[in-house]
């Protein structure tokens, strides 16, 4: 048992590294946009969804939800830092329309945690009643994450070009999917293992998609783009 659970904190450390990095994956995307001033063609969907997903994660990890999840905690709670603010930098460079969608889906997301975090403390009254709820919560939220992506999986099939699909984020999906469903089978949870085994199925079709299309990708024209919308910025 000692060599499981210590196998499983080993674990665990690992797939806080790799979420580490997942979660500063997108960065050369936001370089992008802060230079050209503009989000381009780029969806703000993932990482909206990614905010309320590492908000649940958070509270499943608190101890009077689900003891002995630290690991949870640490890196869900640097997950919804970073989210919040690639957010921010989206309503920023936004127009009006996206802005209001933008808010509408934080307000949605922020009433929803509020209500789920007061019905789990007043009518649920056992960590294992509320790791159960929050599980199943985290589930689906887990799901809508890894699903979001779809999008842009659909942009990237009809167009013939992923440059609107960062490639360090699907690969980054794809080893923390692996990471976390293995630190979820060395002490079984479900709860953890059905999103993350989802994960690493998404993670591995993006990937998938990024070598069909790599060649087919027309990189002159995204750093054209980048450059004409500097010069309208500058004018």
């Amino acid at each position: 048992m000692a060599d499981t659970d210590t196998t499983r904190t080993v674990v665990g450390i690992i797939g806080n590294i790799i979420s580490f990095f997942l979660f500063l994956s997108p960065g050369p995307t936001f370089v992008k946009i802060l230079k050209a001033k503009s989000v381009m063609e780029f969806k703000p969907d993932p990482y909206i969804a990614t905010v309320l997903n590492c908000a649940v994660w958070v509270f499943y990890g608190m101890p009077f939800v689900h003891p002995d999840s630290l690991l949870v905690i640490t890196i869900n709670g640097f997950g919804l830092a970073i989210e919040l603010l690639y957010v921010s930098i989206f309503f920023i460079y936004s127009d009006w329309s996206k802005r209001q969608k933008i808010i509408i889906a934080l307000i949605v997301e922020a009433v929803f945690m509020a209500v789920l975090i007061f019905v789990t403390l007043t009518f649920l009254h056992g960590t294992k009643d509320r790791s159960m709820l929050i599980g199943i919560v985290a589930i689906v939220f887990n799901v809508i994450m890894y699903t979001s992506p779809l999008t842009v999986m659909k942009k990237v099939i009809t167009t013939k070009s992923v440059k609107y699909m960062p490639f360090y984020l699907s690969l980054a999906n794809f080893a923390n999917g692996i990471v976390w469903a293995c630190y979820a089978l060395l002490k079984f949870d479900p709860y953890i293992l059905i999103p993350n085994g989802l994960g690493t199925l998404s993670g591995l079709v993006q990937l998938i998609l990024f070598a069909a299309f790599y060649r087919t990708t027309n990189w002159d024209e995204d750093e054209k783009e980048v450059e004409l919308s500097t010069s309208k910025s500058d004018v």
